[in-house]
């Protein structure tokens, strides 16, 4: 069992930046995919980025070139480095992790989620 927890939300003016950190339990880490997804109210739930066993990386189209996913195996702990927030970020963000170490988007396993407020 994968245990997934997150943190690093909170309001955040256009504009700015936040970092968001989830620290996953269990020893595979460092063999798995791990993602954020994101889900905003009214709209269905949506892939933010996702990391590979291997640290190859994948983005959506709407947060390339702002938001940054690295990983930290030694700390079984993955980031998301987020710049440059727009209110359209505005979302409750996931963490998610999935045993095939090349999945771009793994959703095997979920974390709580935490509240990410952009405002204008």
């Amino acid at each position: 069992q994968v245990q997934l927890v997150e943190s690093g939300g909170g309001l955040v003016q256009a504009g700015g930046s936040l970092r968001l950190s989830c620290a996953a339990s269990g020893s595979i880490f460092s063999i798995s995919a791990m993602g954020w997804y994101r889900q905003a109210p009214g709209k269905q739930r949506e892939s933010v980025a996702a990391i590979t066993s291997g640290g190859s990386t994948n983005y959506a189209d709407s947060v390339k070139g702002r938001f940054t996913i690295s990983r930290d195996n030694a700390k079984n702990t993955v980031y998301l480095q987020m710049n440059s927030l727009k209110p359209e970020d505005t979302a409750v963000y996931y963490c998610t992790s999935s045993y095939k170490r090349n999945s771009y988007y793994p959703d095997d396993y979920w974390g709580q989620g935490t509240q990410v407020t952009v405002s204008s």
